[in-house]
């Protein structure tokens, strides 16, 4: 199994920042790409931004400009630097990986959510 611990939720007002991180452990052979998503209340679980493990980025159009995602293959890590936080990207965030571990094939993984809260 993979398992993918996110840090760094919290509360801030508009127009502040946040730094979400997110390690992933396990018998991995193989990370392809590192994902976040969000889901706010009453709302569907949507892509915020991906990263492949060869560093090409794509980001929703309601996060481009203020949002970065970086990842550090050697240590299995993803992280998603939030500026300009607006009270619209409250929601709990999810890190996503799709990997292969030493004695399975392909699979999705989830994190279990940190909470992110933007005051107005």
């Amino acid at each position: 199994q993979v398992q993918l611990v996110e840090s760094g939720g919290g509360l801030v007002q508009a127009g502040g920042s946040l730094r979400l991180s997110c390690a992933a452990s396990g018998s991995i052979l193989s990370i392809n790409r590192m994902s976040w998503y969000r889901q706010a209340p009453g709302k569907q679980r949507e892509l915020v931004a991906t990263i492949t493990s060869g560093g090409s980025t794509n980001y929703a159009d309601s996060v481009k400009g203020r949002f970065t995602i970086s990842r550090d293959n050697a240590k299995n890590t993803v992280s998603l630097q939030m500026n300009s936080l607006k009270p619209e990207d409250t929601a709990v965030y999810y890190c996503y990986a799709y990997a292969i571990l030493t004695y399975d094939s392909w699979n999705n993984y989830w994190g279990q959510g940190t909470q992110v809260t933007v005051s107005s």
